[in-house]
C-alpha cells in the first residue's frame, strides 16, 4: 500500500495550493481519507477528512471555509484545495487512509491504517 502526497510548495499569504493524495495497492473506494498537518515544534493535527463514499466530509475549525477536500475514486486520488492560505498553515501535510468507517472518528489519527510521506507547505507573509 502506498499513499503519495504531492502539491506542496511555497506560496504567499492569500494564495492557493492543491494537494493530491494518490493511493495504490488498496481498494481505494473502500477507504476514508484524512489530511493532517504538523508544524515545526507542534503535534500533528487533523485538517480534513472524507468518507469512502464522499458523502461525509469533516474540517478542522481553523480551515473551514478556506479548504475543500474531495475525491476521485476513478483516479484513486483525494484532493485538498487550500485557499486564502496564511502563515499559520505552514506545515508538513500528510494524507492517511482508513478502511470503511473509523472506530472512533475521522479526527482520530489512531483510526488510520496507512499514512503517506508528507508534503511541505510553506506560506510566507
Amino acid at each position: 500500500v502506498q499513499l503519495q502526497a504531492s502539491g506542496g510548495g511555497l506560496v504567499q499569504a492569500g494564495g492557493s495550493l492543491r494537494l493530491s493524495c494518490a493511493a495504490s495497492g488498496l481498494a481505494f473506494s473502500h477507504y476514508g481519507v484524512g489530511w493532517f498537518r504538523q508544524a515545526p515544534g507542534k503535534e500533528r493535527e487533523f485538517v480534513a477528512a472524507i468518507s469512502w463514499s464522499g458523502r461525509s466530509i469533516y474540517y478542522a475549525d481553523s480551515v473551514k471555509g478556506r479548504f475543500t477536500i474531495s475525491r476521485d475514486n476513478t483516479k484513486n486520488t483525494v484532493f485538498l484545495q487550500m485557499n486564502s492560505l496564511q502563515p499559520e498553515d505552514t506545515a508538513v501535510y500528510y494524507c492517511a487512509a482508513l478502511r470503511g468507517i473509523p472506530n472512533n472518528n475521522y479526527y482520530s489519527q489512531n483510526d488510520y491504517d496507512y499514512w503517506g510521506q508528507g508534503t511541505q507547505v510553506t506560506v510566507s507573509s
